[in-house]
Order: C-alpha cells, then structure tokens, then sequence
C-alpha cells in the first residue's frame, strides 16, 4: 500500500505545511523569548510529557498546565534551544534539539520531542533527554 492510498497527496501536503507553520512560530516564541506567542498554538486538550525531572519526567494535561511549563521555559532569556534536526510528516513532527545554559558543552542538555499537531495546535509533546 502506498502512502497515496492511505492518504491523499494533496492533503498531506496541506497538512505538514500547516504543522510546519506551527512548528515554526513555536520555535520562534522559544528564540525570541516571547512567551505570549504560545498561547495560539497550544490545544485546550494538549498533553506534555516533559525531559525532567528525572527519571520519567512530569507530566502536564490541558490548556493552562501545558502553558505553565513551556511559557516558563521561553521566558527564561539564558536558555538557548538549538535545532539540530525536524521530521514534519503529516501531523506529527519529530525535532532534535539541544538546550544551552552557558557556553560551554558541560551547560548543555540534548535530546527529542515527538510532537502532534491538529488544527494548528499542539495536542501532544513527548519529550526526551540525554543525561
């Protein structure tokens, strides 16, 4: 079967722009340290399961709890999130990143977030870390 059958070209291509979109304006909330830009992007029913604290990490359901988290991180101006890699298939993305609190290597974490997007919000943040 292939991926045509199961979904319509046009419509996956619809889609992952729309999660693109989202994904983009998401990351430039984080590097801009603009915390209000999450607002839109985040779904009354979004689920984060985030890296810390170890070792399972906490987990955050709704609106207003997915909000807390990701706002306090944007709002912190001496992180820094580097991109090294993002999958956008449909509605899911898959980004590599790495979280600096210094300059040096030693005051960095690395690690994934597999994401789902509907509606032009996220739904659901799974991430992981290397520690």
């Amino acid at each position: 079967m292939t991926a045509e059958q199961i979904v319509g070209e046009g419509e996956l291509g619809r889609v992952s722009a729309e999660t693109r979109a989202v994904l983009r304006r998401y990351h430039d909330a984080f590097r801009t340290h603009n915390p209000a830009a999450l607002v839109d992007l985040v779904a009354d029913d979004c689920v984060i399961e985030n890296t810390g604290p170890a070792p399972n990490g906490s987990r955050h359901v709704g609106k207003a709890a997915c909000l807390e988290l990701w706002q306090g991180i944007a709002a912190k101006t001496d992180l820094r999130f580097e991109h090294e890699e993002i999958f956008v298939v449909g509605d899911r993305v898959i980004t590599r990143w790495r979280l600096w609190w210094g300059d040096d290597e030693s005051k960095s974490l690395r690690g994934l977030n597999m994401m789902r997007v509907r509606r032009g919000q996220f739904v659901e943040a799974l991430g992981y870390a290397k520690r």
